[in-house]
């Protein structure tokens, strides 16, 4: 399972251009504007065989004028609370401020790994400011330029090193799917996981993850046998308040990472909102199985096939370009259809672990690709001449031997993948694509 490490600091220190420069990527708006990061950002960080996860958190702000401080504020402290390892980062031009001593204060108490970032260190006479921040008491500050990537390498080798060790405990589970329940606030997540475990006939034991967050509940009965994921974020409520979206998102975030199926819950009475789009897309950056669950469907008075069309499309259409995943309507509270969730859940764990032999995948796949062969570029034909499938991958993994692959572009993946989705059942599942040369 991944580790969480979040970045946090007052406003305008640069954390959200050294969350771009640590993901390799832009999602972060970036602006000279205090408070202009207020929602979520959340990546993956690949460094030297060691993966992580990141989230980058709003600017601590105390008695500003600022409308959403509170909310900022009680981000990062769960941000604080959720993580394994923090990024305070500081401004190597303007010193120690106050609000740098009311962040340190709070991560001295919080007992988590702490690693101090001097940002903005973007010529040698900034470095000699960097000394100054040893005063906030969390050890040495490692000197960096989140817009240049000065000193990043070594920050990173540092945040690898802090990163707590993984525990052997996931890797001791039996070999059966693992579920988590993610959605929103008030979608019907307890409700669900209520309806699953909350009857008298059934055999549960609670496992202790590979996180003091994580546990992994067996629930054995009616011909099921899996783990359902739970967080504590589920089950303590007392700490934050339900309506920060952000609650659900850094909630989910470990689910998420430790399973192998979500089931992703979609409140039918208010439709598809921004935040079942941002837990969507964890779930795609995790490479993890997708069950979508419209709840609540015994409260909508128009339940014909047409309604039902209407909401599926909706639902593809919002999360497109991947749209080959289930969609069941059902009442966690009635319970309509629960079981049909289980079973839908379950095909797809299978269709993750579904291997096609290399003698029916290249028979197939070599037609389509002779029906309709890669664009040629700059007058040279690629030639695909050999497919296999990988085993023992996470998730259905394609490798394409050619003569040129870099000049295989993206629309002709997709139409590959769209081939391997026509032959074979992988519904739910993403599926990875490579070329490689022979």
């Amino acid at each position: 399972m991944g580790q969480l490490v979040a970045i946090v600091g007052r406003p305008n220190v640069g954390k959200s251009t050294l969350f771009n420069r640590l993901t390799e990527s832009r999602q972060a708006i970036v602006d000279p504007t205090a408070g202009t990061t207020r929602d979520r950002q959340y990546g993956k960080v690949d460094w030297n065989g060691r993966e992580f996860s990141i989230v980058d958190t709003g600017g601590w702000v105390v008695n500003s004028e600022d409308v959403f401080e509170s909310e900022i504020n009680k981000q990062v402290e769960l941000a604080i609370e959720q993580a394994d390892e923090i990024l305070f980062v500081v401004d190597a031009m303007n010193g120690v401020t106050d609000l740098d001593d009311h962040v340190a204060e709070i991560l001295r108490k919080s007992k988590k790994p702490v690693v101090l970032v001097a940002n903005k260190v973007d010529s040698n006479e900034w470095q000699y400011n960097v000394p100054e921040f040893y005063k906030l008491g969390l050890g040495e500050p490692y000197p960096v330029s989140a817009v240049s990537g000065f000193g990043t390498g070594d920050l990173l080798d540092e945040v690898v090193k802090e990163l707590p060790e993984k525990d052997d405990d996931e890797e001791q589970l039996e070999d059966i799917p693992k579920f988590a329940i993610v959605g929103r606030p008030n979608a019907g997540k307890s409700s669900l996981i209520n309806a699953f475990i909350g009857e008298d006939r059934h055999i549960v034991t609670d496992v202790a993850g590979t996180t003091r967050d994580s546990i992994y509940t067996r629930y054995n009965k009616f011909g099921f046998d899996f783990y359902l994921v739970d967080t504590a974020g589920i089950r303590k409520k007392n700490k934050v308040t339900e309506d920060i979206e952000y609650y659900s998102v850094i909630r989910s975030i470990r689910a998420i990472e430790a399973s192998d199926v979500c089931i992703l819950m979609i409140d039918a009475t208010r439709g598809i909102e921004s935040q079942d789009a941002n837990i969507f897309s964890l779930i795609q950056k995790n490479k993890k199985g997708l069950v979508v669950v419209v709840n609540k469907w015994d409260l909508v008075e128009e339940k014909s096939q047409i309604a039902i069309k209407t909401f599926e499309t909706a639902i593809r259409n919002r999360f497109a370009p991947f749209v080959d995943f289930p969609i069941i309507f059902a009442s966690a509270l009635t319970k309509q259809r629960i079981f049909k969730v289980l079973e839908t859940a379950i095909d797809v764990y299978k269709n993750r672990k579904r291997i096609i032999p290399t003698s029916e995948v290249n028979r197939v796949m070599l037609e389509d690709i002779a029906a309709y062969p890669p664009p040629a570029n700059k007058g040279k034909y690629v030639k695909i001449k050999y497919v296999t499938m990988l085993k023992g991958a996470q998730v259905p993994t394609f490798i394409f031997f050619c003569n040129l692959p870099q000049w295989v572009k993206e629309p002709y993946r997709r139409y590959l993948e769209n081939k391997i989705r026509e032959h074979w059942d992988f519904s739910g599942t993403p599926i990875n694509i490579y070329m490689r040369e022979k």
